[in-house]
């Protein structure tokens, strides 16, 4: 399931873009053309569009106007990730769907044994702001969490248990900090959670950090992409071995620790989010084209 509350979020439609399309002239019109508005005029949301592709139809991504610059300038769009070493598969997977030959370039900020609940080892606000200087990003992806299932010390130097109320506190402050740090770089952020684990204690600990992390995601407007119901089997339980959709032959998907994914894993968890981020660019490289496009133009 993703968590698309994002979608009322996301929405602030930018000025111009239902004025710009209420005075079209008709085809048979013998004004001259003008440069239509900056916006294609937004179809109702549909099924098949994810909130961030409506509001990119609308003007009303926040990251939009990077990623139109990126667009028209022809230079790749530029994907970020960030994560432990499950966010270096996820950037494995993302680099085999997206590449440089179809126009992405994915950058690889993850690091092995980091986390929200891991400060005193690396503080991810100071390193994700040290890897990205000054530079800008388009779309940024997060995955954190199986080096978060313990207690922390807080700011304030208060021992907090694992998903008690100073933890969540401490540890929600971090993560509206670092979605605000990558925003701050103007880019479009998604959060990709973990699959089950196959140690039972841990599968618990794991799955209430996810739930936790989704709902953080979802009040601050950014898409969750669960990948519980890709991982598991049919009844959602852990699998190190799942049916591939496209020829049924039996997969391995799973390491054999039990807690990472398979390389051939980590492209079925990011197909999904890397379909949203062709949607999410295509989308607005329709904008871009509108900008240029003539239209007939009503007479004073």
């Amino acid at each position: 399931m993703v968590l698309d509350r994002s979608a009322v979020l996301l929405v602030g439609v930018c000025a111009g873009a239902a004025i710009g399309f209420s005075f079209i002239g008709h085809s048979d019109s013998a004004q001259s053309t003008v440069i239509a508005a900056s916006c294609t005029a937004a179809k109702p949301l549909g099924i098949d569009r994810t909130p961030e592709v409506a509001a990119a139809l609308q003007c009303a991504a926040p990251a939009q106007r990077q990623l139109l610059g990126t667009l028209k300038k022809g230079d790749p769009v530029r994907v970020a990730v960030f994560g432990d070493s499950f966010g270096d598969g996820v950037a494995f997977g993302l680099q085999q769907q997206l590449t440089r030959k179809t126009g992405y370039d994915v950058l690889k900020y993850s690091q092995p044994a980091t986390g929200f609940t891991r400060y005193k080892r690396l503080n991810l606000e100071t390193r994700a702001a040290e890897q990205l200087g000054e530079g800008p990003i388009d779309i940024a992806v997060i995955s954190f969490g199986a080096n978060d299932a313990q207690g922390i010390i807080t700011d304030k130097g208060e021992y907090a248990a694992l998903m008690g109320p100073k933890w969540q506190d401490q540890i929600g402050i971090r993560l509206d900090r670092f979605v605000a740090l990558l925003r701050r770089h103007h880019a479009m952020v998604y959060w990709v959670g973990l699959p089950r684990m196959r140690e039972t204690g841990l599968d618990k600990d794991v799955g209430a950090i996810n739930d936790f992390y989704a709902r953080r995601m979802d009040a601050l407007g950014v898409p969750f992409i669960d990948t519980r119901p890709v991982a598991s089997d049919a009844k959602g339980q852990y699998a190190a071995y799942l049916n591939d959709p496209a020829t049924g032959k039996r997969t391995l998907v799973r390491e054999g620790d039990g807690i990472h994914m398979s390389m051939t894993g980590y492209k079925w968890i990011t197909h999904g989010l890397s379909e949203r981020i062709r949607g999410y660019v295509e989308a607005t490289r329709k904008i871009d084209a509108a900008k240029t496009a003539p239209v007939a133009a009503v007479g004073q």
